[in-house]
């Protein structure tokens, strides 16, 4: 259960966020899958509902450890309105509350990165609190403290599926980029300020729309490692690989560089100024400044360029455009059965809950193709999920494989999950079955 208390401003910290595919009929959220048609976008389960959430900060259980987050809900709230949600991360000892406030730099004008003034109430705002002051996200329990309270708040407030995104600095742009990589059809695009890879990628291997900002004379982070999670994208989303025109060093100025070529929706955009290892460079002057920084607006541009549910990327093209039919085509493989593993994990709150599913096939051969098989206990529904296809959204439910997962190897393990409500039984599922082996559970 989640508790809200009174929101304590903290003394200024030093400078020193998979793949999502729904049975037809589950309810809450909607995205698309990396493969196949347009998704439909859906109310999540708090549109329409009178909210019991409110500005303020939040506490909650997860993954056995006290954790909490800033929530801040638009003026004159309607809960008939899908609202874009955006998570702001906070830099290495920094607080939920720097961020909340924008106190670092320039309280207000700066709340939220300088993005909660841009939004005039079109957006709810996340900025959730990192273990020590940082975003290790050992085990991936950073990404998976997002998915909890993403559950959280679109079990109560009006989301739009197709608008969520992440943003941050420093420590929390390689927050942000951990999302990027694990929950590529979770966000719809981030920004990452001068970031590095210290928050791992899990995954990283599917399309995102992605905005990396780094300085030339970054001390900390040097900007050769925004470069280098800039690039995943740019190969990641289809993009025409170039070296992008940056600021002579000196010039106190900023180029930002779009990439042609990328995939319709996945946009990759660059922006190089020529300062340090700040959040808020300003042009023509040195240092941090909330009111004259260009950031917040570049962020937001990109941000709000995306009006619909995110498109699938397109296959790639055949080299020809209508193949003649073969007279006897070869019978696809067989699937295959052999013996699994499974581990299942849950995060639970007072009406929902997330499952993280590990699968190890313990068996000799690959799997050509999988379906994990498992009866949810009553009351318990599905509103969405990640790295598998779930049908129905409850009682006995397969997951099944999506287009990049198909083949499962001899002593490969696979992380799936999935978010759900229940109506009070948190119990797991009783047993699990993969291409009709009966599993062990770890």
């Amino acid at each position: 259960m989640i508790t809200r208390t009174r929101s304590v401003l903290a003394a200024a910290g030093a400078a020193a966020l998979v793949i999502l595919a729904w049975g037809p009929a589950a309810s809450g959220h909607s995205a698309a899958a990396p493969s196949g048609g347009a998704a439909v976008l859906a109310a999540t389960a708090g549109c329409g509902k009178t909210p019991t959430l409110r500005s303020g900060t939040y506490s909650l259980q997860h993954n056995g450890k006290s954790r909490s987050y800033i929530l801040r809900v638009p003026d004159n709230y309607d809960n008939t309105r899908p609202y874009r949600l955006v998570f702001g991360f906070h830099w290495l000892n920094g607080t939920a509350t720097d961020v909340a406030t924008g106190q670092t730099v320039q309280r207000d004008v700066w709340s939220y990165y300088g993005l909660q003034r841009l939004a005039n109430n079109s957006a709810i705002f996340v900025a959730p609190q990192g273990l020590n002051n940082g975003w290790a996200n050992s085990g991936g329990e950073d990404v998976t403290l997002v998915d909890t309270i993403i559950g959280q708040i679109e079990s109560d407030l009006c989301v739009d599926t197709a608008q969520r995104f992440a943003v941050g600095f420093s420590y929390g742009g390689a927050m942000s980029n951990a999302l990027a990589c694990a929950r590529p059809n979770v966000f719809r695009a981030v920004a990452v300020q001068s970031g590095a890879q210290l928050s791992g990628c899990s995954g990283g291997t599917q399309p995102i729309a992605y905005l990396g900002i780094h300085g030339l004379r970054d001390n900390v982070l040097a900007i050769s490692q925004g470069r280098t999670l800039r690039d995943r994208f740019v190969r990641n989303n289809g993009c025409t690989a170039q070296n992008p025109p940056e600021p002579s060093q000196g010039s106190l100025s900023h180029r930002v560089t779009t990439y042609s070529g990328c995939q319709a929706g996945y946009p990759v955009a660059w922006a190089a100024f020529d300062e340090g290892h700040i959040a808020a460079p300003q042009d023509g002057a040195t240092g941090d400044s909330g009111s004259r920084t260009w950031v917040p607006a570049e962020v937001w541009r990109f941000f709000t360029q995306f009006t619909s549910p995110t498109p699938s990327p397109s296959p790639s093209p055949s080299a020809s455009p209508s193949p003649s039919p073969s007279p006897s085509p070869s019978p696809s493989p067989s699937p295959g059965t052999g013996a699994c593993r499974v581990s299942y994990t849950m995060n639970a709150w007072n009406n929902g809950f997330t499952a993280a599913i590990r699968i190890t096939n313990t068996g000799p051969t690959a799997l050509n193709g999988w379906s994990l098989r498992f009866t949810l206990p009553s009351g318990q529904a599905i509103t969405g999920g990640w790295n598998a296809a779930y049908n129905p959204a409850s009682g006995a439910v397969t997951a099944t494989n999506v287009g990049y997962n198909t083949n499962l190897a001899a002593g490969a393990t696979l992380d799936i999950g999935f978010q759900a409500t229940h109506t009070g039984n948190t119990a797991a599922p009783a047993s699990f079955t993969l291409n009709g082996a009966s599993c062990t559970t770890a």
